[in-house]
């Protein structure tokens, strides 16, 4: 055990000598420290004549240095300075004494807050208390909003409340919590004692809400489909494998949403989504996680034209509830959410990144083996599309809707009456990264049981589509209405509208290899 810990266990056992609970109890009625920060413009200066002058705007350190705050006063003639009462309660991020008062960095999850001990104030009690303060540690102050001399917006405490004793030493001040993986595998430290981490994922939640607000403002229902399949369907990924015990069955983790969704439409359940968790046993990067949350809306009587206005509309919403302009930056790049989003079709786009005709499968399959690409026993439009993954997916910097894909890769999506060799598809792109994808929907069985054959012929036994999926052919047998269907990579999203770099940043609890139990952590480390 180091000092470090050592010191913080003696301070709990002063702690509880003193006859204080170093875990706390309830405190209701609190106040969040960013509503306090609101109600600044409450405290003023009341002269002994009984009048309130408004003290000057102290918002910022420029502000700060613009005025003597203390000469002000003085200048105001004799009185006094009042506020509200509030109560507080956070986490101890920073600790310093001055004189014979102490000032104290309170977070809580809305903001940061001064709060000033005065031993008159508080009492010999809760001065004494502080004593045995470490960094880390949860408090709650009763006291009076005010300023300090300096002009800081401040809590003067006249009641301190002890909520919970920390007892490992948190990062190091300055340095912090940097090494990316430990941020992942010690979240707590990071949404603690980062800038920016509990922003990034309080923003997350309210995206989230955004979606199911625009959703639902358009009559949507949402719905809670299985995780547990018997075949994964509705996407070419591989799947988790388990076995359900008692009744002796393989199952999968499902990789989609899709196929359960359009089974409500064929009941009826006319525009349906479903927002929650999918699994894919493949690789990890910055763009990709084993677990992650998709999106998946349906809607009778629509097509994919209908779901790129749909599109558009989710992350509009989202940026407003953001507090977002549609012009954001990500990874130092612009981005403009302007609606609406440009429109390419997938052979414009393919001919001006590749400088080949789209149409001529021996030019492409050449291009395609220059590059490094296996082209053996692939169907032309498959070499084709991996051609546009590499030389033209990159470019796209968006939002661009792609539209108008190969019929061929396309099994679950309705072709162009005028061009039944092209599929009502789109894919949206921002910067080289897919974001969302949408069909016109097939709901033609027959089509749809022949296109699952041709698509399955060859496929490995471990692909997710190397089963057919009978009882979804024998709902689309029983009537699904023509519909229009979206999918969302909601962690893409909010990395776009948060600035982050990885998807692993936006995602709370990425998977992470086992930690060896042997492996030292990060050192401890007190600052003050």
């Amino acid at each position: 055990m180091s000092e470090h810990h050592e010191a913080r266990l003696a301070k709990l056992h002063k702690i509880e000598e003193m006859g204080v609970d170093p875990w706390g109890q309830r405190f209701p009625n609190r106040d969040w420290n960013a509503d306090v920060r609101q109600r600044a413009g409450e405290v003023k200066f009341q002269l002994e004549s009984g009048s309130l002058v408004d003290l000057p705007a102290m918002d910022t350190a420029e502000d700060r240095e613009a005025i003597n705050y203390r000469q002000w006063k003085s200048e105001q003639g004799p009185g006094e300075e009042i506020g509200p009462q509030v109560r507080v309660a956070g986490r101890i991020l920073l600790l310093r004494e001055q004189g014979k008062v102490k000032f104290i960095t309170l977070r809580d999850w809305t903001d940061d807050l001064q709060i000033m001990i005065g031993k008159a104030q508080v009492g010999d009690t809760d001065f004494e208390l502080t004593k045995h303060y470490d960094l880390g540690d949860w408090i709650a102050v009763e006291g009076r909003l005010g300023r300090t001399n300096r002009g800081e917006l401040t809590v003067f405490a006249a009641k301190l409340h002890f909520m919970c004793k920390t007892l490992e030493p948190p990062p190091e001040k300055h340095a912090g919590l940097r090494d990316s993986e430990l941020k992942q595998r010690q979240r707590y430290l990071d949404l603690a004692y980062n800038d920016g981490a509990m922003d990034t994922f309080l923003a997350r939640t309210k995206i989230i809400a955004s979606i199911r607000q625009t959703l639902a403002n358009r009559q949507y229902c949402e719905i809670e489909g299985p995780t547990l399949h018997t075949i994964a369907g509705g996407a070419a990924a591989r799947p988790f494998k388990t076995h359900h015990n008692t009744l002796d069955m393989p199952l999968v983790m499902r990789i989609a949403l899709e196929l359960h969704l359009k089974r409500l439409l064929v009941g009826g359940m006319e525009r349906v989504y479903e927002l929650g968790r999918v699994y894919r046993n493949e690789g990890i990067s910055p763009r990709h996680n084993p677990e992650f949350t998709m999106m998946e809306a349906y809607q009778a009587f629509g097509n994919y034209e209908v779901m790129m206005e749909l599109t558009e509309q989710i992350i509009v919403d989202a940026l407003q509830a953001t507090g977002q302009s549609y012009q954001v930056q990500w990874n130092e790049q612009p981005i403009d959410f302007t609606p609406p989003f440009a429109r390419r079709t997938y052979d414009d786009l393919f001919a001006e990144h590749t400088g080949l005709n789209p149409t001529d499968q021996q030019a492409i399959a050449t291009f395609a083996q220059r590059l490094g690409l296996d082209t053996n026993d692939k169907h032309p439009d498959v070499i084709k599309s991996e051609v546009f993954e590499e030389k033209v997916e990159d470019h796209l910097v968006g939002p661009v809707f792609v539209i108008d894909y190969p019929a061929s890769i396309c099994p679950l999506t309705k072709r162009k009456t005028t061009t039944p060799a092209v599929a009502e598809r789109f894919e949206l792109f921002v910067h080289g990264m897919e974001l969302a994808n949408a069909y016109t929907e097939l709901n033609d069985p027959q089509l749809q049981e022949d296109l699952f054959r041709t698509q399955l012929a060859g496929q490995a036994d471990e692909d997710s589509m190397a089963k057919m999926d009978h009882d979804f052919v024998l709902a689309l047998r029983n009537g699904m209405p023509p519909a229009g269907g979206l999918g969302i990579g909601i962690d893409r999203l909010v990395m776009l509208l948060t600035d982050s770099r990885s998807i692993r940043d936006v995602i709370l609890f990425p998977l992470l290899r086992p930690q060896d139990a042997t492996e030292p952590t990060e050192p401890a480390t007190e600052s003050v």
